[in-house]
C-alpha cells in the first residue's frame, strides 16, 4: 500500500485494485492547493469544506460519510461515531472515525476528532498499524491531547495532519499548531519521506512518527 499526502487531512491510499482518498478540501478556504486527482472511494469525516469537498476527486464510484461498514473493490472501511469538539458536538457538531484496511494493512483516519477516546472507542479500532491524527488544536485536539491518543491507541506509525503550514489561510487556520512541537513533545523517532510503501508484516516493534510531505 502506497499513502501519499495531499494537505491537511486529506491523504490518497493507494491498493493494487483501488485508490481511496479521504477529507478532500476546498483549497480556496484552506489556502493550500488540492491536487487533479481519482479514487474510487472518497471518506468525508464531516461537512465542513475543508474536508468534504468530493466533488473535487474524479472517477469516484463511492463517498462515504459517515458510520457504518463499507466494502469496495477489496478495501473495508469501518466508520464509528465521534464529535468534532469536547461537549458530545455541541460546539461543532458530529465527526467519523475511519479505520481502513487495504491489503491487511490496518489504517485509522479520526477526521476532525475534539475529545479523548474511551474505553469502548479503543476498543472498536482494535490493533491500528496507521495512526493519521489531527494534532493542531483549536478546532480539534491538540498536542497534548493527540500525544495521549497516541499512546492509548499505539499505532506502528503515527502520521500527523491538521496542523500549520506555511500558505494556509491565516484567518481560518493561523490559530493552529505546526508539527515541530508535537515531534518534540511525542519523544518518538521521526522520518521525513514523500511517500510511504508499506505491506503488511513490515511493520516493526519501534513506533515512530512519518512526516509525510505534501503531493502538490
Amino acid at each position: 500500500m502506497e499513502i501519499t499526502y495531499l494537505g491537511h487531512a486529506s491523504f490518497r491510499l493507494k491498493g493494487k485494485n483501488a485508490i481511496l482518498v479521504t477529507d478532500p478540501f476546498d483549497p480556496k478556504m484552506v489556502g493550500i492547493s488540492f491536487p487533479k486527482i481519482t479514487a474510487d472511494i472518497v471518506t468525508v469525516s464531516h461537512g465542513h469544506d475543508d474536508h468534504n469537498r468530493s466533488d473535487l476527486v474524479g472517477q469516484v464510484r463511492k463517498v462515504i460519510d459517515g458510520p457504518g461498514e463499507y466494502e469496495v473493490a477489496g478495501i473495508s472501511v469501518i466508520g464509528y461515531p465521534s464529535y468534532h469538539d469536547d461537549k458530545k458536538g455541541a460546539l461543532r457538531g458530529k465527526n467519523t472515525i475511519y479505520v481502513i484496511e487495504v491489503e491487511g494493512v490496518r489504517v485509522v483516519h479520526l477526521g476532525d476528532l475534539g475529545h479523548k477516546l474511551s474505553e469502548d472507542a479503543l476498543e472498536d479500532l482494535g490493533t491500528v498499524d496507521i495512526l493519521l491524527i489531527p494534532i493542531g488544536g483549536f478546532y480539534t485536539t491538540g498536542i497534548s491531547e493527540a500525544i495521549e491518543i497516541v499512546q492509548s491507541i499505539e499505532p506502528s506509525i503515527t502520521i500527523p495532519m491538521h496542523y500549520f503550514v506555511e500558505g494556509m489561510n491565516k484567518e481560518n487556520f493561523g490559530k493552529l499548531s505546526g508539527v515541530e512541537e508535537f515531534i518534540k513533545e511525542s519523544g518518538l523517532a521521526t522520518e521525513r519521506v514523500e511517500k510511504l510503501i508499506i505491506k503488511k508484516g513490515e511493520f516493526g516493534e519501534d513506533k515512530k512518527i512519518v512526516i509525510l510531505e505534501k503531493k502538490s
